[in-house]
């Protein structure tokens, strides 16, 4: 990839510094340790003068600090979570509902919501050490082939769901996901007939994946969705016991 001017126009409509900023914000985040400057230039594909202007600010702002040397994300990122949490209205409630899931299942839980035309993840039972995962905490571009996409896109108007799949298409992640719109369209009406809804293998052949819709509104107007994953090989007799779980969770939330 060519490096740009600085200060110049980017696909997402703002400066490209900016957008720089945070996949160099984002890059440390996934990395296993301290990312060299010259790690994050090669990664960006830009000069390393221009990343030490990155760098420059968001360690100066405590987004990133110095340690083993190279970069680790700062003592500001905590603060951010616990604004983002409140503001998400993800409190002692929600996260005890995502632990009881878990405790009940021995399966990792996930809150996810739908709003202001995105589907994001906004919580999970994942250790903050544990590595990959089915589904990251953050947006999610593949939400037509999880099953908590397939509830909160369901829950949406016709309009609403139109112009998400029209920004996002259906993109196929694996020979088993739904890229038909007219078989999407039939597979959210069972959604709603049944209330829960299964992804398996859509989006990793080795992952499956159930949810439910949650009762209410988020702080924001967001619909939200609880979520199961689990080996592809364990659904089959799983199934039933997992849907109870979830089912009983929603009603009591």
């Amino acid at each position: 990839m060519s490096a740009a001017p600085a200060n110049g126009p980017h696909a997402t409509g703002g400066p490209l510094s900016v957008d720089r900023a945070l996949d160099v914000l984002d890059a440390v985040a996934a990395a296993e340790g301290p990312v060299t400057a010259k790690a994050l230039a090669r990664r960006l594909g830009c000069s390393l003068s221009t990343v030490y202007n990155l760098l420059a600010p968001l360690t100066a702002r405590g987004h990133l600090t110095r340690a083993g040397g190279g970069y680790v994300l700062g003592p500001r990122v905590p603060a951010l979570h616990r604004a983002f949490q409140r503001q998400a209205g993800i409190e002692d409630g929600a996260r005890e509902l995502l632990l009881g899931v878990r405790r009940a299942t021995g399966t990792h839980a996930y809150l996810s919501a739908a709003g202001q035309g995105r589907i994001a993840v906004l919580d999970s039972t994942l250790p903050v050490s544990a590595a990959g995962g089915p589904f990251a905490v953050g947006p999610d571009h593949g939400a037509h082939a999880t099953a908590h996409g397939k509830v909160l896109l369901a829950t949406l108007n016709r309009p609403a769901r139109r112009r998400y799949l029209a920004a996002h298409g259906l993109p196929r992640l694996t020979d088993r996901t739904i890229t038909s719109p007219e078989r999407f369209e039939a597979e959210l009406a069972r959604v709603r007939r049944e209330g829960l809804a299964v992804s398996v293998g859509e989006t990793d052949p080795a992952h499956t994946c159930l949810a439910v819709r949650l009762p209410g509104e988020g702080p924001d107007g967001s619909v939200r969705a609880l979520s199961v994953s689990l080996p592809t090989a364990d659904y089959p007799a799983r199934r039933g016991e997992l849907a109870s779980v979830l089912l009983r969770a929603a009603a009591g939330a």
